[in-house]
């Protein structure tokens, strides 16, 4: 039974895998198939157990051959490849993929021009947290106002005036920000 359960999760998996990277949708493939587009979602998913007599049509209508089905999903590149981008002195290289919602990693390099905070510091919603690798971080909350040296960590609500810069020279840190602080801090 183990057996039957490795190829019914690969072939589900590989079906997928096989769809989306010939940008196929489900309704498409189902008619390609001459298989119900509820019955191929519930493939998909796990919720229906795979038939032999499926295997062919759904390699038909793939445009592959039944082995390249049956094959086991090729393993997703793991490397984020994204360039930089440089925005109010500070250079973002993503650490993370871009994905709806959710938590974006960057290494941030602070160029040593970032001296002088605006006359009004930012608010928005969200959390900002940051690792100095090298360099001294000069961070500004709301009154106070703080230098953040290679090895320390700083983790504030953005709903408090905030602004960072460099103290005499550039600044490298890991930085992650919540949606609404990546928005401000790379596209304002």
């Amino acid at each position: 039974m183990q057996a039957n359960d490795d190829v019914d999760t690969r072939v589900r998996k590989r079906l997928r895998q096989l769809r989306l990277q010939y940008g196929l949708t489900l309704e498409e493939v189902a008619s390609r198939s001459n298989i119900d587009v509820s019955t191929l979602s519930r493939l998909e998913s796990g919720k229906r157990r795979l038939a032999l007599d499926h295997l062919p049509r759904l390699a038909g209508a793939l445009s592959v051959t039944t082995d390249e089905l049956l094959r086991a999903p090729e393993a997703e590149d793991p490397r984020v490849r994204a360039g930089s981008h440089t925005h109010h002195a500070i250079t973002y290289w993503p650490l993370t993929r871009q994905t709806a919602g959710g938590l974006h990693a960057f290494k941030i390099r602070i160029s040593a021009r970032r001296r002088k905070p605006p006359a009004e510091l930012p608010v928005h919603e969200g959390q900002d947290w940051m690792y100095v690798l090298s360099g001294q971080l000069r961070l500004i909350l709301g009154e106070r106002d703080f230098t953040v040296k290679p090895g320390e960590a700083v983790e504030f609500s953005t709903w408090t005036p905030h602004w960072f810069g460099v103290v005499d020279g550039p600044v490298e840190a890991i930085t992650i920000f919540g949606p609404h602080g990546e928005r401000l801090h790379l596209h304002d």
